[in-house]
């Protein structure tokens, strides 16, 4: 179907997202059209911002506003941990738990040569800086539980066993409130292997 060039330029746009397709896209620019104009030009101003104001952390590589950003020169944390990330959205879900106390380093992406990712598009090479200069003891590596996190969490395990630093994995299983006739058998193997003492 023909649309003017405004429509169609505002759909080409939503469709560069993740996970919008065309006929979602469609939709988001109607609604857009639909919208108060103040309240579009609220929405674009807030993209505008969001891309100018936004800067990596010089030491974590997280999505941040000030540099360093607020975690890193929060002196209170434990600055002899440091959790490996893949992205910044882990970051954040890290935070609400409230457990952990010290540092993070953000990756921006896992290891993954099917899609052409390799160790030196990823940000390792920061992450070994930082180990060199800061007195860490404990790596966590909480990257996701796939492949391509399990491939970069061993491949980032091998590089730092030469600092003499601990390495550790986060333990991956059964969700709490999950039933255990329902999870596929990776699952639960890994369930097994992170088993502890009560």
């Amino acid at each position: 179907m023909y649309y003017p060039e405004p429509i169609a330029k505002l759909i080409d746009g939503f469709m560069k997202l993740p996970g919008i397709g065309p006929k979602t896209a469609s939709r988001l620019a109607f609604f857009v059209l639909g919208m108060k104009e103040d309240d579009v030009l609220e929405l674009a101003k807030a993209l505008v911002n969001a891309k100018r104001q936004l800067v990596y952390c010089s030491v974590c590589q997280n999505i941040t506003d000030v540099n360093p950003c607020r975690i890193c020169t929060d002196h209170s944390r434990d600055r002899s941990m440091i959790c490996v990330i893949q992205e910044p959205k882990d970051l954040i879900a890290m935070e609400k738990t409230r457990e952990y106390n010290g540092y993070y380093h953000v990756l921006h992406g896992a290891i993954s040569p099917m899609d052409g990712v390799g160790p030196e598009d990823i940000r390792i090479a920061e992450l070994l800086k930082r180990l060199q200069d800061e007195e860490v003891k404990e790596l966590i590596l909480a990257t996701n539980p796939t492949i391509e996190g399990e491939a970069t969490a061993m491949y980032i395990s091998r590089l730092v066993k030469p600092f003499g630093i601990r390495v550790t994995r986060i333990a991956h299983g059964l969700p709490v409130g999950g039933d255990l006739e329902y999870a596929d058998e990776v699952t639960i193997s890994k369930a097994l292997e992170g088993r502890r003492e009560l």
